[in-house]
């Protein structure tokens, strides 16, 4: 099962803190990463994206299927109104399995000018060792899970769509 993690810090500083406590724990094996963003917003709206490139690990299957939840989550606000009989069927496919619009609204409503989130997809997480190591940075956290089953459907359904 891969967990989705989201969490929103009104200061961007602190995120980048936070993102680097998760590269730690990756280091330490509390957390086995899937994905790692931060997303921050500038005064004017708009939405920058720093990704780590030593995620160690990472799959081509489930670094596509991170691109496309963070994409659904993070770039296509509109997406419900998306015709593409591929991204459609992914779409609803997301939105059975964790990633629904009432969870896409929540982390929009983290991240207003200034603020920033650092995003975390994990297939592997020692909950308690997390909690404590992040406790100190403070933040929002949303989280959801996706199953194997629907994580491995997605990625089927993806590799099926190139």
């Amino acid at each position: 099962m891969a967990e989705l993690i989201v969490i929103g810090y009104d200061d961007p500083e602190v995120a980048a803190q936070a993102f680097a406590t998760v590269q730690d724990l990756q280091r330490d094996y509390v957390v086995h990463l899937n994905g790692l963003a931060v997303v921050s917003v500038d005064a004017d709206g708009g939405t920058h994206v720093d990704t780590s490139s030593r995620i160690v690990g990472v799959s081509a299957a489930s670094g596509a299927l991170w691109g496309t939840i963070f994409g659904i989550l993070f770039l296509l606000p509109g997406v419900g109104l998306l015709t593409g009989a591929a991204l459609g069927g992914l779409v609803g496919k997301l939105s059975k399995s964790g990633v629904d619009e009432r969870f896409r609204r929540q982390v929009e409503d983290l991240l207003k000018p200034g603020s920033a989130a650092v995003v975390i997809m994990a297939s592997k997480i020692t909950d308690d060792k997390f909690t404590v190591a992040m406790r100190p940075h403070g933040g929002t956290v949303l989280k959801t899970s996706l199953s194997d089953e629907d994580e491995k459907e997605l990625t089927d359904q993806l590799a099926g769509s190139r």
